[in-house]
C-alpha cells in the first residue's frame, strides 16, 4: 500500500512539473498570475507611433447611393461634429448637394427641377456646426446622376450655374465658416469634356465667391476601381503610372488656374502601388502650383461586402505613404458612417481609438 501511494505522489509532483515547465520557461515574471498581473497589456510596441499625415477633413455624405442614411438629427450630427474637432479635424466638406433627386437643402432651383423637398437643411447646420467648433465647410457641388447614365457633363455644368450662384446668396454672405467648394463630379481618366466642365464650373464658383478655393476629388483607374454593384474586388486591366501621369498632366494644366487643390482617392490601387502613384500625384501638384491632397478612404474595399470600416492598418499604410510623399492634407471618405464612435458601424468607434492611440491623442 505504501508503495502504492508513493508512486502515485512522486506521478502528481512529476505532472504538476512538467505543466508549469513551459509556463515558467517562457514567464520571466514567475506565476501565471504575474504574468497577467503584471505584464503591460499595450502591445503597439512594433509601430512608430505617429509617423503618417494626420486626417484633417472629412467628407459628410447624406446623399449617397451605396451606402446606408444613418437619419442623425441635430443632436447626432454636433455629437460627431465633438468626435471630429477631438482628432484634428478643422475641414467638412460636403460631398453632393444633392444627387439626382433627393437634395441637402431646400433648393427652389432643384425643386422646380423634380427635386424632393427635403426634410431638414443640412447646408444650414453644417455651416451652423462649422462655425461653432472653428472648421471650414466646403459647399459640394449638385449631382443629376446624367454623368453617370450618359458620360456626358454638360447637364451637370448647367445645373450647377443655379445652383453655386443660389447657395452663395443664400449661405455664403451669412456664415464665416463657408471656406470653399468641391465640384463633385468624379473621374478617373482623361473624360470627353471633363477640362472644360472642370474649368467652367471652377472658375463660376471663384468668382461668385471672390476667390474662394476649390477641389477635385478623382479616382485612379487601378486594380480596384469597380462599381460597387459589382461582385468582383479586382480588374484585370488597370491603369499604368505612366499613363496616369501623362492623363493628369493634360487635366491639370487644363484647369490648374481654377482648381486649387486635388485629392486623389487612395482606395482603388494596391498597397505596395501607393508610392509610385503618389509621388506622381505630388511631382504634377507642385508643377502646376496646385495643393496635394489624398482622399484617404477608411472603408473597406478589400471584402465581398461593400462597404465596412477599413482595418486600422489599412488605413495607416496609406497615410504613412502620404507623408512619405510630401502631400499638403488628408481628408478621408468618410468620418460618420466609418470612423465615428457613433456610427451604425461598431468597428467605426474601434477604428477611431486605434486612430487616437496611433496618433497618440488623449
Amino acid at each position: 500500500m505504501n508503495n502504492r501511494r508513493n508512486f502515485l505522489k512522486s506521478m502528481a509532483t512529476l505532472g504538476a512539473a512538467v505543466v508549469a515547465a513551459p509556463i515558467m520557461a517562457n514567464n520571466p515574471l514567475g506565476s501565471p498570475d504575474s504574468l497577467v498581473l503584471d505584464t503591460p497589456l499595450d502591445n503597439t510596441g512594433l509601430l512608430t507611433k505617429n509617423n503618417a499625415l494626420k486626417i484633417t477633413g472629412t467628407f459628410l455624405d447624406e446623399i449617397s447611393h451605396d451606402i446606408p442614411h444613418q437619419n442623425w438629427g441635430v443632436k447626432e450630427w454636433e455629437q460627431d461634429f465633438k468626435h471630429m474637432k477631438a482628432i484634428g479635424i478643422d475641414t467638412v466638406i460636403l460631398i453632393r448637394s444633392g444627387y439626382r433627386k433627393f437634395i441637402t437643402y431646400p433648393s427652389k432651383y432643384l425643386m422646380k427641377q423634380g427635386c424632393y423637398q427635403p426634410s431638414m437643411d443640412l447646408v444650414d447646420l453644417f455651416l451652423r456646426l462649422a462655425q461653432k467648433y472653428g472648421m471650414k465647410f466646403y459647399f459640394g457641388l449638385y449631382d443629376s446622376g446624367h454623368y453617370w447614365d450618359t458620360g456626358d457633363m454638360s447637364l451637370e455644368v448647367e445645373r450647377n450655374k443655379y445652383v453655386i450662384e443660389e447657395v452663395w446668396n443664400k449661405y455664403g454672405h451669412k456664415y464665416n465658416s463657408f471656406g470653399g467648394w468641391y465640384i463633385s463630379t468624379e473621374i478617373s481618366r482623361n473624360t470627353k469634356g471633363a477640362i472644360t466642365s472642370f474649368y467652367n464650373m471652377g472658375k463660376q464658383c471663384k468668382d461668385v465667391s471672390g476667390g474662394l478655393p476649390t477641389f477635385i476629388s478623382p479616382w485612379i483607374d487601378g486594380k480596384k476601381a469597380v462599381q460597387a454593384a459589382d461582385s468582383a474586388l479586382t480588374k484585370d486591366v488597370a491603369v499604368s503610372v505612366q499613363q496616369h501621369e501623362k492623363e493628369w498632366d493634360e487635366i491639370f494644366d487644363g484647369i490648374h488656374e481654377v482648381v486649387d487643390a486635388c485629392a486623389f482617392q487612395d482606395g482603388q490601387i494596391d498597397y505596395n502601388e501607393l508610392d509610385a502613384f503618389f509621388s506622381v500625384n505630388k511631382k504634377l501638384a507642385d508643377k502646376y502650383n496646385m495643393q496635394c491632397w489624398t482622399n484617404a478612404e477608411s472603408f473597406d474595399r478589400d471584402m465581398p461586402i461593400k462597404f465596412f470600416p477599413i482595418k486600422f492598418d489599412k488605413l495607416r499604410l496609406k497615410l504613412e505613404a502620404a507623408k512619405r510623399a510630401g502631400y499638403d492634407k488628408a481628408i478621408t471618405f468618410e468620418f460618420s458612417h466609418f470612423m465615428s464612435p457613433q456610427s451604425a458601424y461598431l468597428q467605426a468607434g474601434h477604428l477611431y481609438d486605434r486612430y487616437k492611440d496611433y496618433f497618440e491623442i488623449k
